[in-house]
């Protein structure tokens, strides 16, 4: 008979102080090896093994790659790597990124049902969007035990909110109450690991974060879908997963529709700013060479170029005027002629 000694969080803003408040009430002797994800930027120095460590009872690091699993020991993914459970050990990858970041707590939580089914406990913290979700249904249907803080507890609380909208939750806690649950909870016997029929999918999408070059070749789950991958422009596929429907594209990157559409903001950010920088370079050119035209005495010309130069900066502005509002919904009222065209 087995036991419940998996123990997965995932948190985004506010994660710090949750998870290491969180561990700091749990004991000493607490019978189950605990995997932490939070989000951090790619390029900062993590210190939140040491954050743990200090306040609590509990001893905790970065996950190493291909390292020994531990009872009674804390992993923490570093920045930029995925991280994920194998049966008996632990991987670090930097594979492609699951709603728009590396580590995402998606790919953390799947594995751990593939690989420990029922004796994982899955719990989602104070965060943003809707990170988790996925991975927290994953556990549902392997078997594990899933926890929520409460949101009217959590600092930011989209993360929890869209858990409980979606996964079936077992437990709503606030933080306080959370390290009594958990400890009654590990070391819980449950029924060994069964066959599941959409564990070959979560085997799949593990693969693919470990850019498994099988598993990126192999067959997409779901359909293709009107959507293109705001990091690398391929076809999204789409994937009903219970009640809620996430994206996958050919090379891995994966979103839950929140964060599509926060993907796509930035992309669409990017995009705008390109073209704002490339009319003020052509407006910066042509009034160059109608000042040109001018000396050479050519005034046909210049007055061209001087048309050209106007006509690129209201364009331009039409533009800086959606950068700055932060919104496209510039009334038409209020653009000349040559910006509808460009904004229309």
């Amino acid at each position: 008979m087995a036991e419940r000694d998996i123990v997965v969080i995932g948190a985004s803003a506010g994660g710090v102080e949750a998870v290491a408040a969180l561990i700091e009430a749990l004991p000493a002797d607490f019978p189950a090896a605990v995997f932490v994800v939070v989000h951090f930027p790619p390029h900062v120095t993590s210190v939140l093994p040491r954050i743990i460590s200090r306040r609590g009872s509990m001893e905790a690091e970065h996950a190493v790659d291909g390292a020994p699993i531990e009872l009674g020991r804390v992993y923490v993914a570093p920045p930029d790597m995925h991280l994920l459970l194998e049966t008996g050990h632990m991987r670090l990858v930097r594979g492609p990124r699951e709603n728009n970041t590396r580590p995402a707590v998606d790919p953390l939580f799947r594995s751990a049902a593939r690989a420990y089914g029922p004796r994982v406990i899955a719990i989602v913290l104070s965060g943003n969007l809707d990170d988790g979700s996925a991975g927290l249904i994953a556990v549902k249907k392997r078997g594990g035990l899933a926890v929520v803080q409460d949101p009217d507890d959590a600092l930011y609380p989209g993360m929890p909110s869209s858990a409980i909208r979606n996964a079936q939750v077992d437990h709503v806690v606030p933080l306080g109450g959370m390290a009594e649950l958990l400890t009654q909870k590990a070391g819980e016997a449950v029924q060994e690991p069964e066959t599941h029929p959409e564990a070959g999918l979560y085997g799949q999408e593990t693969r693919i974060a470990e850019m498994d070059r099988d598993a990126l070749e192999s067959d997409r789950a779901g359909a293709p879908s009107a959507f293109a991958c705001p990091e690398c422009h391929g076809v999204l596929w789409e994937v009903q997963d219970g009640d809620l429907t996430r994206f996958r594209c050919r090379v891995g990157h994966a979103y839950s529709m929140e964060n599509l559409l926060a993907g796509q903001s930035a992309s669409l950010d990017a995009a705008l700013w390109t073209a704002y920088r490339a009319l003020e370079e052509r407006a910066a050119l042509t009034d160059r060479m109608a000042v040109r035209m001018r000396e050479r005495n050519q005034p046909a010309l210049a007055t061209r170029y001087e048309e050209q130069t106007r006509e690129t900066l209201s364009r331009a502005e039409a533009i800086r005027r959606v950068l700055t509002s932060g919104s496209q919904d510039i009334p038409v009222s209020e653009r000349g002629p040559r910006e509808q065209n460009v904004a229309d």
